[in-house]
């Protein structure tokens, strides 16, 4: 079908269209005849009747109360007719694969003029294709998925599949080995944690944060353990359809009466008569994929202590949706194991030996989080810097209020920081064994997590301040501030929560303090 001609148009011709049933308004160089929808106006008919908006600029009142995503929508394209004469459209929404020229908006290394150490020409290329391709297939999927509650689109998972964007996902190693990256942006051997960095923060850009843990976040924490010690047999019949996105997994810890004590879990594995069986009994809760897992990593007590084993889904196992604060797009599940048998051969690790499997796990896992968190509360940064330009008050741009400004400082301030942290911590990652990782870097990541995601409170509770009533609001100007302070609490929690990882890093220290060090 031909696109519609639009009339090139004067303000004068437009002015005297202002009459209920006969109504026209200019929207930054755009003609909208809203003569048919002044009645269906969610706002009402006065508001469109007003002398300073009926056949005038209404440009600045519109994008006082809409975000420009409302323009977008096929319903409202029909109502343009044409466009003023010799002026042009200024204002824009939000473009696939674009860097932000909003202040603060993108991390320093991605804004114009600036210079990274740690950021190669492979990872700007490698950035530039992220970005593009979650902006095309993620954004739309989350938006959709946030509100019908469903889980992550299979047809989006498929195409990350594609690009083998899961294995990447779980960073740099040998289950890449053999792969080709992003369509060959990037060699298997030259992949590193800022090509990690790079995929969670744009996959946290364009994405939801229920939704976010819905597109497998239950595979980054869960197949960790399995690649790392679980048997080559085990690893063969599990990994190749996880990381192809046809099975999916979770990790199956926590529990009602043991959250951040690991050692204080109550779910038992015990051995069969001949040996070869563990049989499993208790319960999960709070399990991020778990309504739709085909495989748990499961924390149990033992005669040796406290083992992890791999149990797939079958008879015995039950799983029920756990309703939260975000979308049940995550999958959050209460677990049930009722004697369900396992082969011995799905243990991960040594028998007893379990804290240790864990433990390795949570180094990454809260990484991960911290990269996540951190451009998160960039994009907290850029609504609040657009919206406080563009809303008056009192005659005034909201940016006119020193406590306002005072508020964004530190928004900017905090988001700058966790970022700068992040980089020099992803920089040791790269340059350290996987041991030294596990000695230097558990309480840097552990004070980097705590303070990550109360920088994101702070933030949270801030931003809905600066936006008002629409920061509690889920739709409309403040949607993304009220899902940012709604799902914020997650983040503070899951992985350990911030007053016992704080604990965790200064007891480290302790442990790394020289014996002859005195006053």
């Amino acid at each position: 079908m031909a696109s519609k001609q639009l009339r090139q148009l004067t303000r004068d011709e437009v002015d005297k269209h202002n009459q209920p049933g006969d109504l026209w308004v200019v929207i930054d160089a755009k003609v909208y005849d809203l003569s048919r929808f002044q009645d269906l106006h969610p706002g009402g008919v006065a508001a469109l009747l007003d002398p300073e908006v009926a056949g005038k600029d209404a440009t600045e009142a519109f994008f006082g109360l809409h975000r420009y995503e409302v323009l977008e929508k096929p319903q409202y394209k029909r109502l343009q007719v044409g466009v003023i004469e010799g002026e042009k459209s200024v204002i824009h929404g939000r473009s696939t694969g674009e860097i932000s020229k909003v202040p603060y908006a993108e991390p320093t290394w991605l804004a114009e003029g600036y210079h990274s150490p740690y950021f190669t020409e492979n990872h700007r290329r490698f950035q530039k294709a992220c970005r593009q391709f979650f902006d095309e297939y993620v954004y739309e999927d989350a938006q959709a998925r946030e509100a019908d509650g469903k889980r992550p689109s299979q047809s989006v998972i498929d195409k990350m599949a594609e690009l083998n964007l899961h294995a990447m996902r779980m960073g740099p190693g040998k289950h890449l080995k053999g792969r080709v990256l992003m369509g060959g942006l990037v060699k298997p051997e030259e992949f590193d944690y800022f090509h990690e960095l790079i995929i969670t923060q744009e996959f946290a850009r364009s994405s939801l944060r229920g939704y976010g843990d819905g597109l497998l976040g239950g595979k980054v924490i869960g197949l960790p353990p399995v690649l790392n010690f679980g048997n080559e047999e085990l690893k063969a019949r599990i990994v190749p359809d996880v990381l192809a996105g046809k099975k999916f997994i979770c990790l199956a810890i926590s529990e009602a009466h043991a959250g951040s004590d690991v050692m204080g879990l109550q779910t038992t594995a015990v051995k069969s008569e001949d040996g070869k069986e563990w049989i499993i009994n208790g319960s999960k809760k709070w399990i991020t994929n778990g309504t739709f897992a085909d495989y748990f990593t499961v924390g149990c007590k033992t005669e040796d202590g406290f083992t992890v084993i791999l149990v797939e889904r079958g008879p015995g196992v039950e799983t029920k949706q756990i309703k939260t604060s975000y979308s049940t797009t995550a999958g959050t599940a209460f677990i049930t194991f009722d004697n369900v048998r396992v082969p011995v051969g799905n243990t991960l690790g040594e028998e007893g030996g379990g804290i240790f499997v864990i433990l390795s796990n949570f180094n990454h896992e809260r990484w991960v989080m911290c990269c996540a968190s951190a451009r998160g509360q960039r994009g907290v940064v850029e609504e609040c810097l657009k919206w406080i330009t563009q809303r008056k008050v009192f005659g005034k741009p909201l940016s006119s209020q020193a406590v306002i400004r005072s508020k964004l400082a530190g928004m900017i301030a905090r988001a700058e920081s966790c970022q700068n942290w992040l980089e020099n911590v992803t920089y040791q990652m790269c340059n350290m064994s996987y041991k030294q990782q596990a000695n230097k870097l558990a309480g840097q990541i552990a004070f980097l997590k705590s303070f990550s995601t109360s920088s994101g409170q702070e933030t949270a509770r801030d931003a809905v301040q600066i936006f008002g009533g629409r920061g509690i609001t889920q739709t409309g100007m403040g949607k993304y501030i009220e899902h940012y302070h709604r799902t914020i609490a997650f983040d503070a929690l899951l992985g350990g929560a911030e007053d016992v990882l704080s604990d965790l890093g200064v007891r480290q220290a302790l442990r790394a303090m020289p014996r002859d060090a005195r006053l």
